[in-house]
């Protein structure tokens, strides 16, 4: 399986170049366990979901910190058919997914939301789960909006996405485990998300 993130942070400051590189400078721990690559659109990380989700989570939690106005942009995608399998990307959550009943991966899902740490930065999320190639796709995607109101983390559904609302460890617990529990473990599924901090619009 190949499994990655396409991600742009966009700081709505005069000091964006100094907003970004310490942003980047979150993704050293995971130098090792991911395959980064930044260019001047993005950044491109392939690897494992815990790693790779951590090093979003933490990429974004450390601009969320800084008092200015923050967004990113994030595309994750797991069992991509264009794409060669990768050993780096091997995840026993979807392992064991194969064959677990949808309550029992709800179950699971809210379990690791409720252990999320606390990072101290306040974030909104809003994201679509893209469930590919699958004929009852939507009985997946109702899985995991049932999930999201139940996580702690659900603002509000709107068209074509849901929002969340919340410390940035506890949501990306949540995007983590919609991107894991939902849709088939072997088959291609999607996540489009955009993150914001400190906007002014909510003062």
């Amino acid at each position: 399986m190949f499994i990655g993130a396409q991600v742009s942070l966009y700081p709505m400051t005069s000091d964006f170049v100094g907003v970004i590189t310490s942003g980047l400078a979150a993704l050293t721990p995971y130098q090792d366990k991911l395959r980064i690559e930044t260019d001047d659109m993005s950044t491109l990380m392939v690897g494992a979901p815990d790693p790779l989700i951590d090093a979003v989570r933490d990429l974004f939690a450390a601009t969320a910190r800084l008092p200015d106005h923050v967004t990113m942009h994030v595309t994750l995608s797991r069992g991509c058919p264009g794409e060669p399998d990768d050993p780096s990307c091997r995840c026993d959550t979807l392992a064991r997914a194969q064959g677990q009943p949808l309550k029992e991966r709800q179950a699971l899902a809210l379990a690791a939301v409720r252990a999320a740490p606390d990072l101290a930065a306040p974030i909104d999320v809003q994201f679509s789960l893209y469930v590919l190639g699958q004929d009852r796709h939507m009985d997946e995607i109702y899985g995991c909006i049932d999930f999201l109101k139940e996580s702690g983390t659900f603002l509000k559904s709107k068209n074509f996405c849901t929002r969340l609302r919340g410390d940035a460890g506890v949501v990306f617990e949540t995007v983590r485990q919609a991107f894991l529990r939902f849709g088939p473990a072997e088959g291609h599924v999607t996540i489009d998300l955009t993150a914001s901090a400190n906007s002014p619009s909510l003062g």
